[in-house]
């Protein structure tokens, strides 16, 4: 398959996106027949020579603008059309490539590829899938941040095509789906979550209700939903706590030498600890609901994250993600309306 990568979007680009790009196309479980770098030409090519590569699958497409971090996102895809993020996704609309990564601001990514690409027939509100370490596989939060103000009907389609992702991508012959609220209990939370309650019991998903903030982490759920102003909190205050955790681990340890001796004895069981946390590991989160496959890295993506993110596309786009979607939301229809 054909993906484009946008090497000038996030905090570490292009060095970082290149060289993840190359991890990617020497990982014999990536299936990626092409690789289009879109970027900067001279730039690009630069940082190709520097890091010594060449190879057969990698094509440069220029562009002549970059999105930053703090710019507003749909105003940058209608003023800067030739940035390196919507030229990416002009890649997938011609057909060219069947996917698109960035690891750069999420907002034009969301915006470039509704705008461009248009939804998948059915879907409202395409939304974030993020996941998170759960005990018994990936917790998958849809919205983490594609729509900060959602009506009840998009959380039934997140869950829609959470469901289909988790079945399709990672395996979950039945994905187990929650609501994030306040208190299990059917009548907690607000008007508007008891309302998606409502949708969800009725949806013939495996709804099992209501879910707090530690079941993302050690209860049986596939798919939590939630709007994306409360998903991002959620995601964002995750990965403060992990951080700071491991921080204040690390001074404690270092505090004595007896826990210098007990840390040097524990020290893989510290690295297997953090790796299951790791966002390298889990590369980048689909866009889900657009016509085309959107895989949104983390800002600070290191080069093995990119190379995680072209896995996740390339994963979504060879299980069929939005065909899958398309048959589900057109089966659901009655209760989307």
């Amino acid at each position: 398959m054909k993906i484009a990568l946008d090497v000038m979007g996030g905090d570490h680009a292009p060095a970082a996106m290149i060289e993840g790009a190359m991890l990617a196309l020497e990982d014999s479980g990536i299936d990626v027949e092409k690789l289009f770098l879109v970027g900067d030409e001279a730039t690009v090519e630069e940082e190709l020579s520097h890091l010594s590569y060449a190879h057969s699958k990698i094509e440069v497409v220029h562009s002549e603008q970059v999105v930053e971090m703090h710019e507003s996102a749909v105003k940058s895809v209608r003023q800067k059309k030739k940035s390196s993020i919507s030229v990416a996704v002009d890649l997938v609309k011609s057909g060219d490539c069947q996917a698109v990564v960035s690891a750069g601001n999420t907002g034009a990514a969301v915006a470039a590829s509704t705008i461009k690409l248009r939804n998948i027939p059915g879907v409202e509100r395409a939304g974030i899938a993020s996941p998170l370490p759960n005990e018994n596989g990936p917790c998958n939060i849809v919205d983490e941040g594609a729509n900060v103000d959602s009506k009840p009907s998009h959380l039934l389609g997140y869950a829609i095509m959470g469901s289909v992702y988790a079945r399709h991508v990672q395996g979950k012959k039945n994905p187990i789906v929650g609501l994030m609220s306040v208190g299990e209990e059917d009548s907690k939370g607000t008007d508007f979550t008891r309302e998606v309650f409502g949708l969800l019991k009725e949806s013939g998903l495996n709804f099992i209700g209501n879910v707090e903030g530690h079941d993302l982490f050690e209860t049986p759920v596939d798919v939590v939903v939630c709007d994306g102003f409360v998903g991002n909190v959620v995601l964002k205050s995750c990965e403060a706590t992990a951080k700071a955790m491991f921080k204040w681990l690390k001074e404690d340890i270092k505090a004595t030498p007896i826990r210098q001796m007990g840390a040097l004895i524990a020290k893989e069981a510290f690295k297997a600890t953090k790796e299951r946390g790791n966002y390298e590991t889990y590369g980048g989160s689909p866009l889900l609901g657009v016509n085309g496959i959107c895989i949104i890295g983390h800002g600070s993506s290191s080069p093995r994250a990119v190379k995680n993110a072209i896995r996740v596309a390339s994963e979504a786009v060879s299980h069929h993600v939005n065909p899958h979607i398309e048959e589900e939301m057109a089966r659901s229809a009655s209760l989307l309306g």
